[in-house]
């Protein structure tokens, strides 16, 4: 049986993604080989994280570049936590 990852699993994917690479950020290719997405879905994705604060994009020689917000950080924390603690209920996101 395959499993497939919920939206939130996949934010969660992105986001972890984004705060490993640190202050210097993630380029959008490095960041589809990460969170195994189509560009398509990644763009879309991206898009919400950048319109809800999350992530911000930097625009540079035609390039764009992610980091995440603190605010980004907390949802991480909080998603995080939250999964840890539905987990130990026997429960999947």
């Amino acid at each position: 049986m395959v499993n497939y990852r919920t939206s939130m699993q996949i934010v969660g994917d992105l986001l972890s993604a984004t705060r490993e690479s640190g202050e210097e950020g993630i380029k959008t290719t490095r960041l589809l080989a990460k969170a195994n997405l189509s560009h398509t879905r990644l763009s879309k994705f991206l898009e919400n994280l950048t319109g809800s604060e999350l992530i911000n994009k930097i625009e540079y020689d035609g390039k764009n570049t992610f980091v995440i917000t603190p605010k980004g950080s907390q949802y991480l924390e909080s998603y995080m936590k939250f999964s840890n603690v539905a987990g130990s209920f026997g429960l999947d996101l």
